[in-house]
């Protein structure tokens, strides 16, 4: 670090933010995670202005007149909409600044997918810094949560981590503070609820909400067959009569929606395994398969995976917060995690990629 970073330091905030298709959490150095909100904006195409972020955005989600329109700016962990990326992260940086004295832009360490472009790195870069921040570092979510959750990866064994988040699924064996071998895939809680919502669709003849779909998932599914089974009224619009209906239904349902896209999820992390050298699959043998992200909290997902690969499976004491747990240990000591983080400066500029 130069000795101007070190002496902007002293006069600024240092804020981690693992930045998710779903959700947006955001640490602030010396406090701990103070947001946690959903990554939505809600815009009016008239003026072009922001009229909500976050929560207040996402409520309006089905639910806004012509003119204003509650949208998703990340897909699959990448930016898809730059601006209102830009917008939504000048929200939370500001929000996360308020009552606190600073005199320069905050350095932002950000959690990215596994195995992004370095297109889309930059483009993560680049709202970050136009939001706001002075200094920008990427680190790879895995990482991120490998580290949020303690895990030794500065060792020379192998750890993996499997995080099921809102958009992809990261798959990744670490080592010496590096990833051994990874995989991301566009498989995740986003896909699960759209399997949910076409399932019931096409074997209840009911349309639901994609609010409604993520409720079910994780109030009534389970991935291992019950005693008794679980069971929950839905309600939604009669896809025949387009008048107000409601079914009910069980965790055999849900198990049955989304059974494919969870054996995708299986079949990724087998092919990462037969991708990675002998000896660390003797380490991830002895250690297991560290679970984390929201699909953790699925009812019977570490079971399952036990079954299927025969590895133990150790859930993260809170899946949802290991990557901003991560960037939160980064920004606390920077400076010790520098050998991990992709520099700004070591990224291609957009015009050069």
């Amino acid at each position: 670090m130069s000795l101007f970073s070190h002496l902007f330091s002293s006069f600024s905030n240092d804020i981690g933010i693992d930045l998710g298709t779903a959700s947006c959490l955001v640490y602030l150095r010396g406090k701990g995670i103070i947001i946690n909100e959903p990554s939505v904006v809600a815009l009016n195409q008239k003026t072009g202005q922001v009229v909500a972020v976050g929560k207040k955005a996402k409520e309006m989600l089905g639910r806004t007149p012509q003119h204003i329109k509650a949208i998703r700016p990340l897909v699959n962990g990448v930016i898809s909409d730059f601006e209102v990326t830009e917008e939504m992260l000048g929200y939370f940086l500001t929000k996360a600044q308020s009552g606190t004295r600073s005199l320069v832009g905050p350095r932002v360490v950000i959690g990215v997918p596994s195995g992004i472009t370095n297109v889309e790195s930059r483009a993560v870069r680049d709202a970050a810094r136009n939001a706001g921040a002075r200094e920008v570092y990427i680190v790879e979510e895995a990482v991120a949560a490998a580290i949020g959750m303690r895990l030794p990866i500065h060792e020379p064994r192998a750890t993996m981590i499997v995080d099921i988040g809102g958009g992809t699924t990261d798959i990744a064996v670490l080592s010496l503070n590096g990833i051994v071998r990874s995989r991301n895939l566009h498989v995740a809680g986003d896909r699960l609820n759209a399997d949910i919502i076409a399932h019931l669709r096409d074997e209840f003849k009911i349309v639901i909400g994609e609010g409604t779909a993520e409720d079910l998932k994780f109030a009534i599914c389970s991935l291992l067959e019950q005693a008794k089974p679980f069971e929950a009224p839905v309600r939604g619009r009669d896809l025949v009569t387009g008048l107000p209906k409601e079914v009910s239904i069980t965790d055999e349902d849900i198990r049955e929606a989304i059974a494919t896209s969870i054996d995708s999820i299986i079949e990724g992390i087998r092919n990462v395994l037969e991708e990675s050298p002998p000896t660390v699959v003797a380490d991830i043998m002895q250690q297991g398969i560290n679970l984390t992200g929201g699909g953790a909290l699925i009812h019977g997902i570490p079971e399952l995976l036990t079954s299927m690969l025969d590895l133990q499976v150790n859930v993260a004491n809170d899946p949802l917060t290991s990557v901003v747990r991560g960037t939160g240990a980064i920004v606390e000591k920077l400076e010790d995690f520098s050998d991990i983080l992709i520099d700004e400066d070591a990224l291609p500029t957009l015009e050069n990629s």
